[in-house]
């Protein structure tokens, strides 16, 4: 796969504030055009649960590589590394766009012996598939209407937006996602025996379809929040995944 040169959870796995003492890990995946610093702050923010965001090729620390074109082998490159790190139990937080790719890691670490022990998918609804769509190819789309389904979805700040600087070292990733995440195609019977958690803000016109009810095995919970498909920048859910992660019967 494009991008994949190691498994070693340091150059997939980025963890600002390691806690030995914590009972659990929480793996955060990053939205399209995302990045691992989205999550910086989550760890010193969610006490006893030591998290560690993806970090995708092709930008942040990855800057040098290109970025995935397939999502599923993306997910089993996230697999490996996450695997390494399964002496203590483990979560998976996925945000729109990262939500089914935490769901395909959830798979890849079942069919390697490690059992997630829940499967947050943020910014994505429990629904069936939308109908295929006349996906064209992001290059295609000129930067400035890139740019501007950025700004549209939220999350990114318009002064940045439109810095060519900016432009330049982000927009080739953010393509690059928009390409990989409109042409999966989940395998038929996929399911993940982990429960799953949905939130979704009450305003999101956005949010990820996936008939979440038939792609677990574990049981479903349905959240919902105040706010757009954004909701996390101002209003993390962090009491929700507290109450969900450190409840005693939560790492059993």
């Amino acid at each position: 796969m494009s991008g994949v040169v190691s498994t070693h959870p340091a150059r997939w796995l980025q963890c600002t504030a390691p806690d030995p003492d914590a009972r659990i890990r929480l793996v955060c995946f990053p939205h399209a055009g995302g990045s691992a610093a989205f999550f910086r702050s989550w760890g010193t923010d969610l006490p006893g649960i030591e998290v560690h965001a993806v970090c995708y090729p092709g930008r942040g620390q990855r800057i040098d590589e290109p970025p995935s074109t397939d999502l599923r082998q993306l997910a089993h490159g996230v697999a490996d590394a996450v695997a390494q790190l399964a002496d203590r139990p483990v979560a998976l937080f996925g945000h729109s766009m990262g939500a089914p790719i935490a769901l395909e890691t959830a798979t890849a670490l079942e069919a390697r012996g490690v059992q997630p022990v829940r499967l947050f998918a943020s910014g994505s609804r429990n629904a069936p598939y939308p109908p295929a769509e006349d996906w064209q190819n992001a290059d295609d789309e000129d930067d400035a209407a890139v740019v501007e389904r950025l700004l549209t979805l939220g999350g990114t700040d318009p002064e940045l937006a439109a810095d060519p600087e900016f432009q330049e070292l982000v927009l080739p990733y953010v393509r690059a996602d928009g390409q990989m995440f409109h042409s999966y195609v989940p395998r038929p019977g996929l399911s993940a025996q982990c429960p799953v958690t949905t939130i979704t803000g009450d305003i999101d016109e956005d949010a990820d379809l996936r008939p979440w009810a038939e792609l677990t095995r574990g049981g479903l919970q349905e959240h919902g929040v105040s706010g757009d498909h954004f909701y996390l920048v101002s209003e993390p859910p962090y009491a929700l995944l507290r109450e969900a992660l450190t409840a005693p019967a939560a790492v059993r």
